[in-house]
């Protein structure tokens, strides 16, 4: 328990952010006299709460990842039958992050089960405070990385057609190289479950899925910047919050450290590392 007071701040901070955010993103748009995107955020947190109790209970942190992409899907569908504004760019945008919500929550349910447990959680789930941070850390995830198509679909904005259609361009190229990078893999390790892979569109890049999952929500705040003005513009970040939590903090560190523990001294890896990018294919970068 010697942690406690760490888990404590840490969590603190969490939750100024995201009332941050959540006042950043303030609209007149209203339920019971309570604007409509705080009140998202609450819903976000509280879900998370939920699934962490059922965890606690149950023992098990099987439904992690689909409490995530779920709680993408129930707000999002939420806003848009809230909202006093319906229009076709709208719905677009609300389809954009639900379609990836339910892709993500199905492929990650399905993984999970698949492996017979996440790793991740062998030795967090066993610490109550640092397991209930975990799921307080993935309600900040889920409020920063929709906030954008979140604050247009609960705001008064408008959403042109012109930029509709270019950010929903860039969000399929995106969702595209998601699923095919996720596919290529789950297909490889299927057959290779000791192995590293090295083709597809992995020989672009260490991690493909990532860049999908960069440029689609690039895509997504294309769509939603015309809605966004003021202090509201904050949710432009979602892309940028995207790119720094998968590179910097949760995605490639720990896997690229996986990965060096497994096949660090295997000289065809190696290989395979200095040649092949980080993240962006060449000539973007590495």
């Amino acid at each position: 328990m010697k942690d406690f007071p760490r888990f404590i701040l840490v969590t603190a901070i969490i939750w100024l952010i995201a009332g941050a955010v959540a006042w950043a993103g303030s609209t007149p748009a209203e339920v019971v006299d309570f604007p409509l995107f705080p009140l998202a955020i609450i819903i976000v947190f509280i879900i998370q709460w939920i699934g962490f109790a059922l965890a606690i209970v149950l023992h098990t942190e099987a439904f992690f990842d689909l409490t995530g992409s779920l709680t993408y899907f129930l707000v999002t569908l939420g806003l848009v039958a809230l909202s006093d504004s319906v229009s076709l760019p709208r719905i677009l945008l609300a389809a954009t992050v639900s379609i990836w919500a339910v892709r993500l929550g199905t492929f990650l349910a399905w993984r999970v089960r698949a492996s017979g447990g996440d790793d991740r959680f062998d030795e967090i789930k066993t610490n109550p405070p640092r397991f209930f941070l975990v799921w307080n850390i993935q309600a900040l995830w889920v409020t920063v990385t929709a906030s954008a198509a979140w604050m247009a679909l609960s705001g008064p904005g408008t959403l042109p057609w012109s930029t509709t259609l270019i950010g929903g361009a860039v969000w399929l190229i995106g969702f595209a190289i998601e699923v095919i990078a996720d596919n290529q893999k789950s297909s490889f390790k299927a057959a290779h479950p000791h192995d590293f892979m090295t083709s597809g569109l992995w020989s672009l890049s260490r991690h493909p899925n990532y860049v999908g999952e960069i440029v689609l929500w690039v895509g997504v705040a294309i769509m939603a910047a015309p809605a966004l003005s003021g202090g509201r513009l904050i949710g432009l970040i979602s892309p940028v919050f995207v790119f720094i939590l998968l590179r910097f903090v949760s995605g490639i560190p720990l896997l690229e450290k996986k990965a060096e523990q497994r096949w660090g001294d295997n000289p065809h890896y190696r290989e395979y590392r200095d040649r092949t990018p980080l993240l962006f294919p060449r000539p973007f970068g590495g």
